[in-house]
């Protein structure tokens, strides 16, 4: 005789077996190291103890200061190329945008004040981002190939308000926007506490704002958030404008420590700042990153050119060294997502 299917028992589920949901050892592992940048941070800790044990030098606050400049102004680009990568985007204008930035900064402030010039930035480098973003979000056109029209065409901008390079915009020493770039603050430099402020500031945008929570919802997919009646196309255009503004004012600031304004600058910058977001912990295709990885990503970057000055290698080293950490970082990340699953 049968008995009734309300009446049988419950199958036995064994919790590690295949088909159910309990994870094992080496996917809560996998899920660990890609929380939050874990991975970049403990990377950058490790290489941080071995140079300080390899060299004296590398400890020193003056070492300090110099890593910490060198790289705010790169990583305040890598915070816009978050929130773009994030949402499955791509940003590869940003380098030029930087060069503009610091172009209008420069030549706004000399005219009208360092207000103006501030203001000014922002408005130029974000009406860029606003031509990607309008590109990208309503005509649906692939960002690759619309940032890098804006990559070749802004810079081609720069060139024509510098004379193709023959004019150049510099700044009064005692001006406020160099003591801007060239300041400091506890001996460490003024852009490097404004980076800080900005991590902040956008780690609690997309963490703990509905706005930060509908940037995490296109990034786990896009149809998904335009069936929740989320502004898909309003978030992912003002994504855009966000990293054109920040590049551009990451450049303003890099032209205010250097006193002047070059069209020549932040040539590879976008690759750089995709290398720091990826090896950050962000996945290219969306969906999982922060800018705490991010950041840690900017700071391994670093400390890894630091490795190759103190080794007295060439600097074009940098780039191959950098090339092939991020195809490590890229190989760990797809290892890792399968271990998850």
């Amino acid at each position: 005789m049968t008995t009734p299917l309300d009446q049988q028992p419950a199958p036995e589920v064994v919790v590690g077996a295949p088909g159910t949901s309990a994870a094992g050892p080496a996917a809560r592992a996998a899920a660990l190291l890609q929380r939050g940048g874990v991975a970049a941070l403990a990377a950058l800790l490790v290489l941080v103890i071995l140079g300080s044990a390899l060299w004296p030098s590398f400890h020193t606050m003056d070492n300090l200061r110099y890593t910490l400049l060198g790289n705010s102004y790169i990583g305040i680009v890598a915070i816009g190329m978050t929130l773009v990568i994030f949402t499955g985007g791509i940003d590869l204008s940003v380098g030029s945008v930087f060069a503009l930035g610091g172009v209008v900064g420069v030549y706004m402030n000399n005219q009208y004040g360092p207000a103006v010039g501030i203001v000014a930035t922002i408005l130029a480098c974000g009406l860029v981002g606003l031509v990607n973003g309008l590109l990208v979000g309503v005509a649906e056109l692939p960002p690759f190939i619309v940032t890098l029209a804006t990559l070749f065409g802004v810079r081609g901008l720069v060139y024509q308000l510098t004379d193709a390079g023959a004019t150049t915009y510099s700044l009064a020493p005692d001006s406020f926007m160099a003591h801007l770039g060239t300041g400091t603050w506890m001996t460490i430099g003024i852009p490097v506490f404004i980076a800080i402020a900005l991590y902040g500031a956008f780690h609690v945008l997309l963490e703990r704002t509905p706005y930060g929570l509908t940037v995490q919802s296109i990034g786990g997919g896009e149809s998904a958030a335009v069936l929740m009646g989320l502004p898909v196309r309003r978030t992912t255009i003002s994504l855009y404008v966000v990293s054109a503004a920040l590049a551009g004012f990451a450049g303003m600031l890099q032209a205010a420590q250097l006193v002047s304004a070059s069209p020549i600058i932040a040539s590879g910058y976008e690759l750089q700042a995709i290398a720091a977001v990826v090896i950050g912990g962000t996945l290219l295709t969306g969906g999982s990153g922060s800018v705490v990885g991010t950041a840690a990503g900017v700071l391994l970057l670093g400390v890894i050119n630091d490795y190759i000055v103190q080794l007295q290698l060439d600097s074009t080293w940098n780039n191959v060294v950098s090339g092939g950490f991020l195809v490590v970082v890229v190989v760990l990340q797809r290892v890792l997502n399968y271990r998850r699953r």
